[in-house]
């Protein structure tokens, strides 16, 4: 594919519409049940990083059931990115908490991360959808403990919520929820972006938890990203058309590259270079 033709996935938008229409023929059609299991093959396919989340997050799950109350509470909380352990080991906690859940079973986060984000890879790429849950994780974990910090210490809010567990992949898949907003053209862009603002705000207003307010961070914090990310786009795609613009406009050189542009020989004409040359000797003639 040529700079001239090439166009970043941040500018590779659908119509909800059309999509719905094709969808519709595509129920029409017989064995849906197989064909569905195949798309769907497909999908996992060429989406890794969301299977290993998913798989990781399994997995670490699956260390707390088996592990005892007060070990999966220190696990739990030694992961957390609570103001205590952000001021003792940042990075570390930043990391690890991504991968823990405190609860049951991570049915939503796991869905969520087979479905929705595993298509947010395919458009984006694996390499993009991590950096955009990595910035919306750690961004809306540093906003937060920033804002936790300010309220212990205007005597707002209680000194225990600085040793509270928070953790889990919400945050990043908040920020890629908010991302979603560019794959989609026309009007259901602004529906999706409309709708999640709402329902991220409505919980803000709900539950009024530190959390809640991470959560909706991280729907800023994507959208930013996301409105970068189209912006620089479209200036990459601006400048790639322009120099290739440039390019059909010099003369093209010859294979010797001194500029000049060689004259065609015609094709019933005998090259005689040879002949002028070296005068062919005999020995070098076909017996």
């Amino acid at each position: 594919m040529g700079l001239g033709t090439y166009q970043p996935p941040w500018l590779r938008t659908i119509d909800l519409g059309a999509e719905v229409h094709a969808l519709r023929d595509w129920w029409e059609r017989p064995h849906r049940l197989r064909r569905a299991v195949q798309a769907y093959r497909d999908l996992l396919a060429v989406t890794p990083a969301c299977i290993a989340y998913a798989f990781t997050l399994f997995i670490t799950w699956w260390t707390l059931r088996g592990a005892s109350d007060i070990v999966g509470r220190r696990l739990i909380f030694s992961a957390s990115t609570n103001l205590r352990n952000m001021q003792k080991d940042p990075i570390q906690v930043l990391v690890a908490s991504a991968f823990w859940t405190d609860g049951g079973f991570p049915w939503g986060d796991i869905l969520i991360l087979i479905t929705l984000m595993a298509l947010a890879e395919r458009w984006l790429g694996s390499l993009r959808w991590i950096l955009v849950v990595a910035i919306g994780h750690v961004g809306a974990t540093l906003i937060t403990v920033l804002g936790i910090a300010h309220k212990i210490d205007k005597q707002l809010i209680p000194t225990r919520v600085a040793f509270a567990s928070d953790v889990g992949p919400s945050y990043g898949i908040s920020a890629m929820l908010a991302v979603l907003t560019f794959r989609l053209r026309g009007p259901a862009r602004w529906g999706w972006a409309v709708c999640m603002l709402v329902w991220y705000a409505y919980g803000v207003y709900d539950g009024r938890t530190f959390t809640d307010y991470g959560h909706f961070f991280a729907l800023l914090i994507g959208f930013t990203v996301g409105a970068v990310a189209v912006a620089i786009s479209h200036r990459l795609v601006a400048l790639q058309q322009r120099k290739a613009a440039r390019n059909l406009d010099l003369p093209q050189p010859d294979s010797a590259g001194d500029g000049v542009a060689a004259s065609p020989i015609p094709l019933n004409e005998l090259d005689r270079g040879l002949d002028d040359a070296r005068h062919d000797r005999a020995e070098h003639g076909h017996h």
